[in-house]
Parts: C-alpha cells; sequence; structure tokens
C-alpha cells in the first residue's frame, strides 16, 4: 500500500539564496509534523537535512536533502536545495522533480541576484510558486521593502497572506489576512501558538491590505469580480477556488513571513501548503519523444505504465550507488525490473526506499508523484528515463550551465595517481556539472566547476569518501611555438664505436606557414642521397623535436620542413641515425627562424545586466580582449568577444564580484596569436628558471 495517494501529495522544492534560511525553515516544518522531536539547526550541527560533513563544517547546504511529513490531509515530499549558485546543478536536477516552489527571502538583505537567477528557472519549469519572508525577528528587517522587490525584481504582484505584528525584537507573531485573526507566538522554538485579536494600531493597515488581496482574488474569474464589484461578501470557499486558480496561472505570489529559526509565523504557511500547493495530478506531464520526434503521452495515473525519472544520484557508505527518482505515472514494487530507454538497458529493482534526511525507509510501492530511491542500478546515471514497458521514448534531459572554472589537480602520491580516475568519474556520475579530462599538451588533470568552491568541495570529497588526496594548482596555458623566418640546415650525426657505426646526415630547408596549418614534411629527395626507407625516419626525427621547442619548450606548430638534400654510409647508416640526423637538423634550423610564442585565444559570451556592462567591459578590455558585438537579451546584455585564455583562467570570481553573481560566461576555442614581445619575455624568463630548478 502506497504511504500517500497521489491526489493528497504536495511535491515541493525550496529555493533561495544561500544564507535566507531554507534548511532552517525545513527544520521548523519537520519539527511542527512532528516527524522530530527537537528543533534542528545549522549553527548547531544537529540538522536533519544538512548531514553531510562538508556541510556541518560549512555550515552551509551543498547537496539537496529530501524528507517527508504529513499536515491536515496531504503528504508533502520537500526537496531543501543549495543557495549558493556554486551548485545551480542541484536546483535544476530538483526542479525536475517537483511540482510547487516555496521561495525563502530574507526580510533584511530581500533578494539577491542569485534568488532572480533562481525564480526564473523555476517559472521556465512551470511551477506553482509561494514565498515566506525569513528572519522577521532580526535587526533591520523590512517586510515592506521586500514585498517592493517581489513586485519589481520577479515580476509578479505579491499577495500578502500574513503580516508581521511587530519586527525586530519586537516580532511577536503574525495576522492571517482573510481571516483577520492574529497569531501569537513563543519565542522558544516550540512554536506554539496562541490566537488573539487584531492589534488596534494594525487595523487600518490590515483593512487596506485585506481589500487589495480581496480584489486581487477577485481577478481571477469574472463572476467573483462581478461580485466583488457589486459589494458582495465572497465566501470563504470561493476565496480558496480563487486563491488555488491564481496561484496555478501565476497571477500573484502568495507570502507568508515569520521567523525559521524560532519556529514562529510557520503554520499558516504550512495549512497553505496543504489546502492550496498542486498535487502530482494538476501538472502537465512532459511528454516522451524518440529520436524521430514522434511522441507519447502518460497520465499521472496508477492504472498507466511506469514512467520514471532518475534527478539525483548519490554514493552511500552503506548500500553503494543511490538512484532517486521521481515517479511519474505507474506503479512499481521491489524486486521488479524496468527498462532505462535512455540507455536501451534492463535494470533490476530490489529493495525501494523513502528518503527522510540521511535515513532510508524501505517501501512496498510507490506510485504517481512519489520520490523514492533505489540502489545499485548497474547503468542508470542522472537524466535517465526508466519504462515498465520496452520502448526507446525519453524524457527531456536537463540542460547545465557550463563548467567555467579550471583547475589541474595533481595526486599527491603514487596511490592516489592509480584512485583518481574512478574516484572524478564517481563524482561527475553525482554532479553533472563537475567535469574532468586530460589536458594532452601539459600532462595534468583539470577538474572545472561552477567556481572555485564547486571545486574545493568536490577535492574534499574526494579525500574525505575515496582517500584520495590532491593539490589544486591555476592551469598551464598550453602555448605553442613557430617561427617568423626560413633556414637551410645541416643535420649530421656521426658516431665510431666499436663494430658498426653510426651515420646519417640530413639537409633540411625550415619555412613557415600559415596560421592553422600545423605541419607539412616534403620530401625532395633526387637521386638516391638518401634512400627511400631512410626518409620516414627523418620525418619521425623532425616530428619528435617538434614537441619541445627552443624559446620555452612548448610544441612548435605551422612550419613546413623539406628535406632536399644528404648522404649516407652503406654500412653505418641506419633509421636510428638519420632520426637523430633529422631531430638535429631541426633543432638548429628553428634558431636561426626567429621563433615567436602563440597563445590560445578563446571567443568569450557574457551575459550581464545593463547596468553592469560598463564595469564589464572595462574588465575585459583590461584582459586583453577584443569586443566583437553585443546583443540585448531583455534586461540583460549579451557581449560577444575574443580574449586570451591566459587572461580568462580566473575570471569566473571576478565576473560573479562585478555582477553580484548575476553574470554568466561560456568559452569556446577560437585560433592561436602570438604573444606580446614584453609577455613572451616574462614566459621565456619563467620557463628557463623552471628548467634551471630555481
Amino acid at each position: 500500500m502506497r504511504r500517500y495517494r497521489t491526489e493528497t501529495l504536495r511535491n515541493m522544492i525550496i529555493m533561495s539564496q544561500s544564507g535566507a534560511g531554507k534548511t532552517s525553515l525545513g527544520e521548523a516544518l519537520l519539527f511542527n509534523a512532528k516527524v522530530t522531536t527537537r528543533l534542528g539547526k545549522v549553527l548547531d550541527g544537529n540538522s536533519v537535512l544538512d548531514v553531510e560533513p562538508e556541510e556541518i563544517k560549512r555550515q552551509s547546504s551543498i547537496f539537496s536533502a529530501l524528507h517527508t511529513f504529513k499536515w491536515k490531509n496531504s503528504g508533502v515530499i520537500m526537496l531543501d536545495t543549495p543557495g549558493d549558485a556554486n551548485f545551480t546543478s542541484e536546483v535544476i536536477l530538483g526542479l525536475k522533480s517537483a511540482d510547487n516552489a516555496l521561495f525563502v527571502i530574507d526580510a533584511i538583505d530581500s533578494i539577491k541576484p542569485h534568488s532572480e537567477n533562481l525564480w526564473n528557472m523555476a517559472v521556465s519549469e512551470g511551477l506553482v510558486r509561494a514565498c515566506f519572508i525569513n528572519k522577521m525577528d532580526r535587526e533591520r528587517a523590512n517586510f515592506d521593502q521586500v514585498l517592493s522587490d517581489i513586485s519589481e525584481i520577479f515580476e509578479i504582484k505579491p499577495l500578502p497572506l500574513t503580516l508581521p505584528i511587530g519586527s525586530e525584537d519586537m516580532f511577536t507573531g503574525v495576522v492571517d489576512v482573510l481571516r483577520k485573526k492574529a497569531y501569537l507566538y513563543a519565542k522558544d522554538g516550540s512554536g506554539t501558538q496562541k490566537e488573539a485579536e487584531v492589534p488596534p494600531e494594525m487595523k487600518d493597515a490590515l483593512d487596506e491590505v485585506f481589500n487589495k488581496v480581496m480584489e486581487d482574488l477577485a481577478e481571477v474569474d469574472d463572476t467573483l469580480m462581478e461580485k466583488y464589484l457589486e459589494g458582495q461578501e465572497l465566501s470563504a470557499q470561493e476565496l480558496e477556488g480563487a486563491l488555488k486558480n491564481g496561484l496555478i496561472r501565476g497571477e500573484f505570489l502568495p507570502v507568508f513571513c515569520g521567523s525559521a529559526l524560532l519556529n514562529m509565523g510557520i503554520q499558516p504557511l504550512m495549512d497553505f501548503i496543504s489546502s492550496a500547493f498542486i498535487s502530482p495530478e494538476q501538472r502537465a506531464l512532459p511528454a516522451l519523444t524518440n529520436k524521430q520526434g514522434e511522441k507519447k503521452e502518460y497520465r499521472h495515473s496508477e492504472d498507466e505504465v511506469f514512467c520514471g525519472y532518475v534527478f539525483k544520484t548519490m554514493s552511500d557508505p552503506y548500500t553503494g550507488t543511490l538512484s532517486i527518482i521521481r515517479c511519474l505515472s505507474g506503479t512499481l514494487a521491489p524486486d521488479s525490473s524496468l527498462y532505462n530507454a535512455s540507455r536501451d538497458v534492463k535494470e533490476r529493482i530490489g529493495a525501494i526506499f523513502m528518503l527522510e534526511g540521511k535515513t532510508q525507509k524501505p517501501i512496498e510501492l510507490v506510485g504517481p508523484g512519489d520520490i523514492f530511491a533505489v540502489a545499485k542500478l548497474k547503468e542508470t546515471k542522472t537524466g535517465d528515463t526508466l519504462l515498465g514497458e520496452t520502448v526507446k521514448f525519453t524524457l527531456p534531459h536537463p540542460s547545465f550551465p557550463e563548467p567555467i572554472m579550471n583547475m589541474a589537480v595533481t595526486p599527491k602520491t603514487k596511490a592516489d595517481v592509480d584512485k583518481i580516475l574512478p574516484a572524478l568519474q564517481k563524482l561527475m556520475d553525482e554532479d553533472p556539472v563537475l567535469n574532468v579530462y586530460r589536458d594532452d599538451q601539459t600532462g595534468e588533470f583539470i577538474l572545472s566547476g561552477l567556481g572555485q568552491l564547486h571545486i574545493e568541495i568536490a577535492v574534499d570529497r574526494l579525500k574525505r569518501r575515496f582517500g584520495v588526496e590532491v593539490e589544486l594548482k591555476t592551469p598551464k596555458v598550453p602555448y605553442k611555438e613557430t617561427i617568423t623566418a626560413s633556414a637551410k640546415v645541416q643535420g649530421k650525426h656521426k658516431k665510431q664505436t666499436g663494430g658498426h657505426g653510426q651515420y646519417g646526415d640530413a639537409w633540411i630547408e625550415l619555412e613557415p606557414l600559415d596560421r592553422g596549418q600545423g605541419f607539412e614534411f616534403v620530401n625532395a629527395i633526387v637521386g638516391g642521397v638518401i634512400p627511400r626507407q631512410y626518409i620516414p625516419a627523418v620525418e619521425k626525427g623532425v616530428i619528435e623535436a617538434m614537441q619541445n621547442g627552443t624559446l620555452a619548450g612548448y610544441p612548435v606548430v605551422d612550419v613546413k620542413v623539406t628535406l632536399y638534400d644528404g648522404s649516407y654510409h652503406d654500412v653505418d647508416s641506419s633509421e636510428m641515425a638519420f632520426k637523430i640526423a633529422g631531430s638535429l637538423a631541426f633543432k638548429k634550423a628553428i634558431e636561426q627562424c626567429k621563433p615567436i610564442l602563440l597563445e590560445p585565444i578563446m571567443n568569450i559570451s557574457v551575459t550581464v545586466p545593463e547596468e553592469c556592462m560598463g564595469d564589464v567591459m572595462g574588465d575585459l578590455n583590461s584582459r586583453r580582449a577584443k569586443i566583437e558585438g553585443m546583443n540585448s537579451r531583455g534586461k540583460y546584455q549579451e557581449l560577444k568577444a575574443i580574449v586570451p585564455l591566459a587572461e580568462v583562467l580566473t575570471y569566473a570570481p571576478t565576473l560573479t564580484s562585478i555582477t553580484s553573481g548575476r553574470g554568466t560566461f561560456s568559452l569556446s576555442y577560437s585560433h592561436l596569436e602570438p604573444v606580446p614581445y614584453s609577455i613572451q619575455e616574462k614566459i621565456v624568463e619563467e620557463a628557463a628558471a623552471l628548467k634551471d630548478g630555481r
């Protein structure tokens, strides 16, 4: 039997910028629903939602956490998400699993840029949205300012359903706007609520807000508006219907207020979640499609074939890999099998768990709307579609932001070298934004993420969970070397030892090629002065010598080598001798050909708010960027430029600082260009010092 029926289920994601109090609110919801026996606190390290060592250490959510509670007649599956932009992938995946979004806004700091980004994500996913203004008990709390910011930044009408009684240390409770009742709370975190009359000094303000709320609700339906304009009283049932319909259509944003840490003002919010948030069956199910673009429709019904979406993968020290799945249709019981349509494989389902923080509770049946976990699926990854029938139809795969910060990771010991790649692969399975690759030129492992903190947390987890220790460094720039002049030289290798000696003699001409041409080898030998079987050996010697240029030891590109003369010895010549001769000739020639350094130039696309454009352009100009154009994207501007890679290795934190977290950028390789002479001198000096061990 299922734990909750679909029609009574509420799936809710809690979202906000970091520090607004999402986890504290989640703890208050669980405590009031008697799921927990104490009010967990992030600062005390006893939260049931922040349980990973990295979260406890930093006193901030890093991973999304699931829990459930029952309130009135509804079962609520709650997903608490991180508020730091470094962990946006957790939110993106969470939005795929939820039907409702509860935004938490700090009454002091109001709406920061990242909350604006999160709001836009929730809007694009079509989630039903409500808001809780937190920290009304704190100094400088400003309820009215937040309402104004909601209207301006979120571009939606705020619908205040509770008003604060007092503020800062005088905050004592909230007023229910529609019922015109006051609720006073103890400040001991118990959530003890006492109904009272509205304070006299608030009655005029309450009447004004009440009339505005009634007008906004009446606008949802023409019949209600007509009744309202005629001065007739709207029934509680009509108001509830208007509230729910307007909520679904996104015509306003219901707003509640209180203090999560003191557990004040939470019960009215819980009543709203139970009565007004939608159930899974009220949400449109995304269509399944195949490679031919054909669609297959499912309904949120137990009678349908099972369809599930894997929105998170995590490693558990006891049960191994856990796949967290949202059931969209049908039912699933333990000890069954499913078809992974994304990877065309069958998966065996063992036990099924309900996640409650770090606790796993076995369950016997899941249905539409349920979020559950299964262990040890062999092929399944985040974003995969699981079906109860073998058809190649899948749900849309989530799109993630491109990693914007790269760091070189160096294993500390030989044992770490052997373990690093499997460990990094497991991290990438859990966090799809993380990316790891080996730079062929520099030989470094490059770990890419959304920011410094994102990468640091990944390194912490490498050590804690897999016993792999690494050092982080700024990646080396993959410079290249080339030439700007031509030269003809002889490379001669002659060595006499006991028995056969070694003899190879090759004359080559080294010339520059146009940028991007790479390498060209021309065999211009005539008359057999070098036997045909030794020609490839000369080319091989040249190619090997090209791997380390004479300026700073970087690979040489865009050169043409013509082998036009030479000599050989009937007895002492060999492939090895001519390979050495080719290498010697190239090294001698390049010194005469005025070598220069080339640096990788990147295409950069930067999207920032209009008011930040001047500062962003000024910063890019200081990085030797060449602006190529701008496009308007609503309140944002997209700026396109080319910029040397060396100048943007650490660009991510700078852009975050300039735009208060609202700016994004992407990079792609464009071409190679000569390094300015003053910078080249410095690079050559550093390479020489490194070679000498200084």
